[in-house]
């Protein structure tokens, strides 16, 4: 049982998460830029010379932190909702891995939970593999937000990078992509199930030049945890949230969740909603340098799938209704 200290706990890593991910890149970026008008610029150009040394690390596998990884208080953010990971295959460590992370949410929290913390003993579930998330290339140009990032276990999803962590090693190294990227936050209202999918192909193509096996999961209750306003296709707003994706790289969208204090205000604060992840059995796939369209389409096929499979099994124990079913955009 959770006790009151606890649940306090929960609540300000919550709360730490969400404000970070949301600001920390935007205030840490004003706050060096106005740090060079003041007498403390040397603070300034001290970091900006280290980002300039460093600026290749986060497409050389990240650096992300053991000591951070296992630190008890992850627990009590795992409690908060709570996450749970299930695993319904083994995934030996004998070869290297590609996992599919569906669906993106608004915040990501559990597979932020899953794989960068060891609250739910993954190095135990999963014993010899080391998971990367990768995450949006360009989060990493942002000023001490980009070692945040990395001191929390996120890598780049740079195909340079991830090139570079699945030929390090020809066993153990588990790459997660949130293949639906950007586009499919527009989705993540509570009971929807729309995965940008039909046409994200590039995962298969990095499978298959490193031989990786696919590995589909499904992240239930990922959607719920916020309310998103969602716009027509043919909006004004909708164009506005295009555009702005192609210049920037991520789509804007209008959510809300509770207060810090109090469960029935609004505010940024996540619905206490369980998450439950759930990992697939792995699809083998050979590797071939250079794999033509019709391979691509072949493994891509049984990725797809694969990934219904899971969702239908595993969804009226996750609180799914039966009725409800995967949408491929």
């Amino acid at each position: 049982m959770k006790t009151p200290g606890g649940c306090w706990l929960g609540s300000v890593l919550v709360c730490h998460y969400v404000t970070a991910i949301l600001f920390l890149g935007t205030f840490s970026t004003l706050l060096l830029f106005l740090l060079l008008f003041t007498s403390l610029w040397p603070i300034s150009l001290l970091y900006f010379t280290w980002l300039y040394l460093d600026w290749d690390t986060p497409n050389q596998g990240g650096r992300c932190s053991t000591w951070m990884r296992n630190r008890t208080i992850w627990k009590y953010l795992r409690d908060y909702f709570p996450i749970k990971l299930v695993e319904t295959a083994e995934l030996p460590p004998d070869r290297n891995y590609v996992m599919g992370a569906h669906p993106h949410g608004i915040i990501c929290i559990g597979y932020s939970c899953n794989f960068c913390t060891e609250s739910n003993a993954f190095s135990q579930q999963f014993p010899g593999l080391r998971p990367f998330l990768a995450t949006l290339a360009g989060i990493f140009c942002l000023p001490i937000f980009r070692d945040y990032l990395m001191f929390s276990g996120y890598c780049s999803v740079d195909r340079q990078n991830l090139d570079y962590i699945l030929s390090q090693n020809p066993c153990s190294q588990l790459v997660v992509i949130v293949i639906g990227g950007a586009q499919e936050v527009l989705y993540s209202s509570p009971g929807q199930h729309c995965l940008n999918l039909l046409n994200r192909k590039g995962f298969v193509r990095l499978a298959l030049r490193h031989g990786a096996s696919l590995v589909p999961t499904y992240s239930f209750g990922e959607n719920d945890i916020f309310n998103v306003k969602t716009f027509p296709a043919d909006s004004w707003q909708y164009r506005c949230q295009m555009t702005f994706k192609k210049l920037v790289g991520f789509a804007p969208c209008i959510f809300f969740g509770q207060s810090l204090f109090s469960a029935t205000s609004w505010g940024l604060m996540p619905f206490r909603r369980p998450i439950t992840m759930v990992v697939g059995r792995p699809i083998d796939v050979p590797q071939v340098f250079h794999p033509t369209e019709e391979d691509v389409d072949h493994y891509h096929t049984l990725y797809l799938k694969a990934l219904d499979r899971l969702f239908e099994e595993h969804k009226e124990s996750c609180s799914v209704p039966a009725d409800a079913h995967l949408t491929f955009l």
